[in-house]
């Protein structure tokens, strides 16, 4: 009898047919065959021996790695999540380089432990593949990539600055994660190419890591450092040892200077091409890309060409209006950037991109209110969108399309869907494979069109180009069911290695799409970059820049933008000083004194002047508060946090606030005696205990306040007696104080409620200050499909038609 263990399943779910591992497609139904190498956290694994199949899957190829058998069967995840793996959820908008929680495997005989967890896109290759990608599922050993410390003497001038920049760039996130001494550890530290990967994450010690100790770690390089950059790398580090950088943002704007005098040591030239389809299903197509669909743009030998791809929601009730309109609003605004051979400021342009986005969406916003169009019947539309300046791939995007980055090496989805399952994923509530079993899981979170700019989260992503490759830019009707990660090797790689034009590749993706998926448009835009290098010799050698002298990255340097997270914000206004010599000191006095009277007077007596007054004192306190709350962990991710290759925010720019809870999701309550106000006659439903399930139903005209629906009880059934009078929100101790709700909204207690107030009770309904929920929600909460259905949807959340 033939070994099972030999055996690789066909990842078509419809097919599932059984293969010998050495076949490169299905013998059943020509299937590109996957093979999803897994590493293994923990010592378990050592209970089982090489070539053994686990739990009837998964195949131990080698010490920690496992190849899973069948990639078309959701692997098991556990309802509870360990602590432990909780940073791995958090930290998933960094997925190009720290892998994922893939499932585990329940405890058997042998070892009863505890589950074995698993990690995918963990830095494993098979054999030569990365020098030789055609032998990538010929039967070779697999083993894990290089470490950073093996090849760092191998590597360019300018692929060294850009490992350092991106190990900068994930010191903040990883920091508040308790995990940056994952940084500090040379055997956790890979390189696929010109990417860094981490093996795992590494909890920090009781002592948080200090850049004093990553200094230390980049002197043991120095002596590999390529001539062009010895000097400035020698300054660096001595710098880092010294405490005279003192934060990640100095170090990240460091090495993006030196990145900038490297980039001139190479030239690059692009091509651009971009093809849509109606597809079998569908009799219009509302989808939309530039450049225009079906040219070749193969003269771009400039440094910021543009791809853009938009897929229209709305039916035909606009979606191909709102895509066209946000591709028109892009262009107009993107012409306006700074010319990429000047010195660029990446905080700057990041900015203006958000900003275009941001104009594009109101654009569109203001064409469904003029049509008085609501909810599901307002037109959207999601966007990616790639823009080059100099060295870098600047990538913008809002919804669920997608940009993968194809090297020689190996596909990348660089960007995360605005949807439920990468949402619930991002707040740890529940692994990614768990999630998207859901049938609401691709329900989008955001996308153009629908709301507000001021609750629009656009996600802007660099990536330094210093090797050939590929982005490709698509809706999902190519994306779903991993089409591009089952086609990118027969489809997409042969660009690069000049045997396919992007023509060719374009059609056939385009019927791929609609042959294997077929439920929708379909839109790609390939963007193709060729890099040609300098020798070594012709190089000038790059000197450190002076802290002093690196551009302020304030707000100051963004005129056009007040706030880095709001782009559509308020603008900062200069107000000039005056020569003060002579001025009647008394006078002005008596009258500040007046006008002081006068405006305590009308705070009090008149509620909208006090609200309006709060919400400014709220936007000017948030803004010159960011020095003291840079290190003030963030309740909640946001929707669409930034990417590791998003410039770090400056010390003066405020930390983004805690991102809008979406509606219908279910939430468990963790502090107890927590009230929840009725809306009209200002006084209290009941006390939420500790474990309760609410589910977000409604939201305030103003987004200040969240209506809650109780779907089931904590574990008290008895009525509280609080130790303390209950107080207004305002005045809770621990709750962050916000402005006052408009008057339609729930108002606070008067100064003297009763001690005795009963628990609230399933069906209820009240309301709750978002800052208020966000600092109760039990981060570890991981909804059932029972707890699910115990709450009635009242809101749909946004969906493609």
């Amino acid at each position: 009898m033939e070994n099972p263990a030999a055996k690789l399943n066909c990842p078509n779910p419809s097919c599932q047919a059984p293969n010998p591992q050495n076949n490169k497609f299905c013998d059943q139904c020509r299937t590109p065959l996957l093979k999803r190498y897994l590493w293994v956290l923990g010592p378990e694994i050592e209970a089982y021996k090489s070539g053994e199949l686990i739990a009837e899957r998964y195949l131990l190829v080698e010490q920690r790695i496992v190849l899973d058998t069948k990639p078309a069967i959701p692997p098991e995840t556990p309802q509870e999540i360990p602590p432990s793996l909780a940073s791995y959820l958090r930290l998933s908008p960094y997925r190009l380089h720290i892998p994922q929680v893939y499932g585990s495997i329940t405890p058997s005989p042998r070892q009863p432990a505890a589950n074995i967890w698993l990690l995918e896109a963990s830095p494993v290759v098979c054999g030569n593949s990365l020098a030789n990608p055609r032998k990538r599922n010929s039967d070779q050993q697999v083993q894990l990539l290089p470490e950073l410390t093996s090849a760092w003497s191998k590597a360019s001038a300018l692929r060294q600055l850009n490992w350092w920049w991106q190990i900068a760039c994930l010191w903040q996130p990883l920091s508040s994660e308790g995990v940056a001494s994952s940084l500090l550890n040379s055997e956790l530290l890979r390189v696929e190419d010109s990417i860094i990967r981490l093996l795992e994450l590494q909890p920090d010690n009781k002592v948080a890591p200090t850049l004093k100790q990553l200094g230390q770690l980049w002197s043991q390089l120095l002596a590999g450092a390529s001539p062009v950059i010895s000097g400035f790398c020698q300054q660096l580090c001595t710098q880092l040892k010294n405490g005279q950088i003192k934060t990640s943002e100095q170090l990240v704007a460091l090495l993006d200077q030196g990145l900038f005098e490297c980039g001139h040591s190479q030239s690059r030239a692009y091509e651009i091409f971009t093809l849509t389809d109606t597809g079998p299903s569908r009799n219009h197509n509302e989808d939309a890309c530039y450049p225009p669909q079906g040219q070749l743009c193969n003269e771009l030998i400039y440094d910021h060409p543009l791809a853009i791809v938009c897929d229209g929601i709305g039916g035909h009730e606009g979606g191909e209006v709102a895509s066209g309109l946000a591709i028109e609003a892009l262009q107009e605004q993107l012409e306006k950037l700074p010319a990429p051979r000047e010195q660029p400021n990446p905080i700057a342009i990041t900015v203006e991109l958000e900003r275009a986005v941001c104009r594009a969406n109101d654009i569109i916003s203001q064409k469904n209110d003029s049509e008085h169009r609501s909810e599901r019947q307002r037109m959207g539309t999601t966007l990616v969108m790639a823009r080059a300046n100099g060295h870098q791939m600047y990538i913008t995007h809002v919804g669920d399309s997608r940009v993968y980055w194809i090297t020689r090496s190996n596909c990348h989805q660089v960007t995360q869907d605005d949807d439920l399952a990468s949402r619930e994923v991002r707040l740890g509530y529940t692994l990614y494979r768990n999630a998207i079993q859901h049938p609401t899981s691709g329900s989008l979170v955001q996308a153009l069109g629908m709301a507000a700019s001021a609750t629009l989260h656009p996600t802007v992503q660099r990536f330094c180009l210093d090797e050939d490759s590929i982005f490709l830019l698509c809706s999902d009707g190519l994306s779903d069911n991993d089409l591009v990660e089952h086609y990118w090797q027969t489809t997409i790689l042969p660009i690069l290695s000049g045997k396919l034009d992007l023509k060719t590749a374009g059609a056939r993706l385009i019927e791929i799409a609609n042959s294997e998926n077929g439920h929708d448009n379909v839109t790609i835009a390939l963007v193709y970059c060729q890099v040609t290098p300098l020798k070594e010799t012709e190089q000038k050698v790059l000197s450190m820049p002076q802290l002093g002298s690196l551009p302020a990255p304030s707000i100051s340097s963004m005129p056009t933008t007040a706030v880095v997270t709001n782009p559509s914000g308020m603008k900062t206004r200069q107000i000039p000083s005056k020569d003060s010599a002579g001025f009647p000191w008394g006078l002005l006095l008596g009258i500040l004194f007046l006008l002081g009277l006068g405006s305590l007077v009308t705070y009090v007596l008149l509620p909208g002047v006090s609200r309006r007054l709060d919400l400014l004192v709220k936007e000017v306190s948030g803004f010159w508060s960011s020095s003291e709350s840079i290190n003030t962990p963030v309740p909640v991710e946001s929707p669409s946090p930034p990417a590791p290759y998003l410039t770090e925010p400056p010390l003066e720019k405020p930390l983004a606030a805690p991102v809008p809870i979406q509606l219908q999701v279910l939430i468990q309550v963790k502090d107890n005696n927590v009230p929840l106000w009725k809306q009209e006659n200002e006084s209290v439903v009941g006390i939420i205990p500790a474990g309760s399930i609410l589910q977000v139903t409604a939201r305030s005209p103003d987004n200040l306040w969240l209506q809650l629906k109780v779907c089931s009880g904590g574990s008290s059934n008895s009525e509280v007696t609080p130790q303390e009078p209950l107080n207004t929100p305002e005045e809770q101790t621990n709750r962050k104080v916000e402005p006052t709700p408009a008057i339609s909204e729930p108002q606070p207690l008067p100064a003297s409620p009763p001690l005795v107030k009963p628990l609230v009770k399933p069906g209820d309904v009240g309301w709750l200050k978002e800052a208020e929920v966000q600092e109760i929600i039990n981060p570890n909460f991981t909804r059932t499909p029972s707890q699910a259905n115990n709450c009635s949807t009242t809101t749909d959340p946004i969906s493609l038609d």
